[in-house]
Formats: C-alpha cells, sequence, structure tokens
C-alpha cells in the first residue's frame, strides 16, 4: 500500500521527464508521488542524446554518475547519403570545448534507473508496477487519481497538482482529445540490436550516424552500446515501412539491402533482440497544462527520432514545468496560468527543431550540399544538433535554407506536359 492518500504532487509515469520533475518538486519540500507502470529497469528505445541534457544532469547532481556508468561517449552526428557517401562530421566541441559538448548513448534501462534513483533520493515515493486506472480531474484541484499496485489491489490517491509524464500513452491528453497528429509526419519505426557491428574506434570520435537508404522514402539511425551492442532502427512513412504482407522484420532486411552504409556496418554482424516496432509517433497536444494539471515530455507531444532531441526536451519540459509546478504550490495557485507559464518559451526552443525535421524529409535536400552551399551555417546547425534551441538565433540558418529548399524542390518537380 502506498502511505499517504493524500500529495501535493502526483507524478504519472517514470521516464526521463516524469523522474526529473519528480526529483524537482520534492527536493523542494513538496510531497510527492512518481508511479510507474513497468517493473524497473525497464527497456526503453531513445539511446542517443543531445548535449543539451547536460544543464539538466548538472541541475539533478547525477554528472559524476553518469561518468560512472561509463556510457558511450557521443561526439557528434554524421549523415550518410544514399549512395553511402558520409558528410564530414558534425563534431559538438568543434564550436564549443565546455564538457557540456560530448554526450552519451545510453542503455536506457541504466539510465532510466539511475534517474528513478536521483527522484527517490531527494525524496519523491516511488513505486513501480502501478497502473493508472482512472483520473478524476476535478473542476478545482485537489484531483483524484485511481490505481492499481503491484499486488492487486486497488487505491485512490489525491494530489493538488497531477503530473503526466506517461509518454505517449498521454493519458489527459487522451482523457481531453488534446492530441493532434503531424499529417506530414506520421512515421514508423522498426529496430532492433546488433552484436559485432562496425564502430568507429581508436582515435576517431563515436558519433550517432543517420543513413538513407538508396529511395530515400526511409533512413536508419546507427547507435553504438557500451554494452557492445548496435542500436539500429528503421523510419519511414508508415504505409512505406508497415507495408501489408510483411512482417515488420521482413521490411527491415529489405531495407538493409537497400541502404549500403547499414550493410557495410553489420556484414559480420548478427542480431541479438527481437524486432520492436513504433508508429505514428509524431504529434503535438493543443494545450500543456490546465488546473491543477500540466504535461512533460513525449505526454506533452514528440516530434521524430531523427536528431535524437526526445529525452532532451523530456528533460526541459520537466524541468521548465517542475519550476512552475514548485511556484503554484509555494503560492497556493495552481491555475493554468501559473501551471502553463512555461508553455510559450518551450515552444518557441521546440520550433527550430521540428523546423530542421521537416528540412530532412524534404526528398531533394542534403545536409552535407546545404553547408558546402552556405558554409557560414556550419556553426548554427552544430548549434542546432546540440539543442542550443533555447538561447541565440537558432531560426537564423532558415533565412537561407527555406528558399533554398523550395529552390530545390521547383527544379526536382517533373516538368508539365
Amino acid at each position: 500500500m502506498i502511505a499517504q492518500r493524500s500529495y501535493d504532487c502526483l507524478v504519472m509515469g517514470a521516464g526521463p521527464a516524469g523522474c526529473c520533475a519528480a526529483a524537482l518538486v520534492a527536493e523542494s519540500g513538496f510531497s510527492t508521488l512518481l508511479v510507474e507502470r513497468d517493473k524497473m529497469p525497464r527497456f526503453h528505445v531513445g539511446e542517443s542524446l543531445m548535449p543539451e541534457t547536460y544543464w539538466a544532469f548538472e541541475r539533478l547532481g547525477i554528472l559524476d554518475e553518469m561518468l560512472r556508468i561509463a556510457f558511450t561517449r557521443k561526439n557528434g552526428v554524421q549523415f550518410v547519403n544514399a549512395d553511402d557517401k558520409e558528410t564530414q562530421p558534425f563534431i559538438f566541441s568543434e564550436f564549443d570545448e565546455h564538457p557540456s559538448a560530448v554526450t552519451w548513448h545510453v542503455e536506457r534501462a541504466k539510465f532510466d534507473q539511475l534517474l528513478l534513483d536521483t527522484a527517490y533520493n531527494r525524496g519523491a515515493t516511488v513505486v513501480d508496477e502501478t497502473r493508472v486506472l482512472d483520473i478524476e480531474l476535478k473542476k478545482s484541484p485537489p484531483h483524484k487519481v485511481m490505481l492499481k499496485l503491484a499486488n492487486g489491489r486497488e487505491q485512490e490517491v489525491s494530489a493538488r497538482v497531477v503530473v503526466d509524464a506517461t509518454g505517449q500513452q498521454s493519458l489527459i491528453a487522451n482523457r481531453l482529445g488534446l492530441r493532434e497528429y503531424y499529417e506530414d509526419l506520421k512515421k514508423a519505426a522498426v529496430w532492433t540490436y546488433f552484436e559485432g557491428a562496425r564502430r568507429n574506434g581508436g582515435a576517431n570520435p563515436e558519433v550517432t550516424c543517420i543513413l538513407h537508404t538508396r529511395n530515400k522514402e526511409a533512413w536508419f539511425w546507427y547507435i553504438p552500446l557500451s554494452d557492445g551492442t548496435v542500436s539500429v532502427g528503421l523510419v519511414g512513412d508508415n504505409e512505406y515501412v508497415l507495408k501489408r504482407g510483411g512482417s515488420p522484420e521482413s521490411r527491415f532486411r529489405e531495407e538493409m539491402k537497400n541502404c549500403p552504409g547499414i550493410l557495410r556496418r553489420t556484414q559480420d554482424a548478427r542480431i541479438v533482440s527481437r524486432f520492436h516496432v513504433a508508429k505514428e509517433f509524431s504529434y503535438i497536444t493543443k494545450k500543456q497544462a490546465g488546473d491543477g494539471w500540466v504535461l512533460i515530455g513525449d505526454a506533452a507531444g514528440f516530434i521524430d527520432p531523427i536528431y535524437s532531441s526526445g529525452v532532451f526536451l523530456a528533460l526541459k519540459s520537466a524541468t521548465m514545468a517542475a519550476d512552475a509546478v514548485i511556484s503554484g504550490l509555494a503560492s497556493g495557485n495552481v491555475s493554468a496560468r501559473v501551471l502553463g507559464s512555461w508553455t510559450e518559451q518551450y515552444e518557441n526552443g521546440v520550433a527550430p527543431i521540428r523546423k530542421l525535421v521537416r528540412a530532412f524529409y524534404t526528398k531533394p535536400f542534403s545536409f552535407g550540399e546545404f553547408i558546402r552551399t552556405f558554409p557560414h551555417h556550419r556553426e548554427n546547425l552544430v548549434r542546432l544538433l546540440v539543442g542550443k534551441t533555447f538561447e541565440g538565433n537558432p531560426h537564423e540558418i532558415f533565412e537561407d535554407m527555406d528558399p533554398w529548399i523550395e529552390d530545390l524542390k521547383q527544379k526536382s518537380a517533373p516538368a508539365l506536359a
């Protein structure tokens, strides 16, 4: 049983966003309950981090732990075109020598457990194998949540603030009809893990690789991990990746043959995991906060895995929302205005990442060609790939990129008869 029946803050979901928010609210002195559906530690995708996650780790006090665990260090991003021609790697430290310029490829079970332990150590009550059966959002808080505990018993708890960090379940957003899918980003992903796949090694810095297939209808991610495996994922339009009549595994293997860069890197490797599938994962919510509730992380929205922004945005939204929750609880005002005070600033930081995603999915577009044409934007592009979208002028690059893409579209369009 959960000892208390009421809390200042109830956080649903113990992924990066939920753990971060729970840790920050709890260490501020407010009673906090963090509940997780699955038994921890548990498997999850999203191994490649953006460097700007550094500042959340610093605030949580876990930078030393990240180093101790010895995750694979991620130094940059490299794009590989349909002909297996590699761009010069975009190395994050090229324009910034601060320790934050190098990040990690993480095994999510270890990483998420670290964050869960951090929430517990900061004072949160933490329970896993606990399902949310129902949420009763009152006209004014506290709200009521019915839980099913690991022992099968049901228990109702109340909270002045409910934080939804349930990922793509997005319990509150689905309850209130807030989710909207990006029509142009209805993608699916199929991924697995290889042992013995090629790694950079030696003096060559390890990076995340993004590899196009020959027809540019799909792409692969390639993420070397510290346990010796490499996470390899196929991403493309739902209808293309999950064609009728074929299994996700058969589509994955078929597209491998259509991607010389993946074939070369995995020619001496073997698959050591089952195949995993996710689909229609790009969406937004019409609002991220109401009276006594707030959405963070993937529960608030998800763009696309192409730039590994998921964990960064989860932590960023969690820290921003946690500060709003702390302010609201301290003042006794947990209105939508207070709990959502961060959302406009957050959207301004997400917007350039979303624009860069759409640029990547424009078929004639190539980052290598763009930088060769506009070399002065290399630093701006690296800053976007690092996650520095909440400072400076992240939209500067699009002053040239937007018209350049439109020109490419016109040149590649079929001539009218």
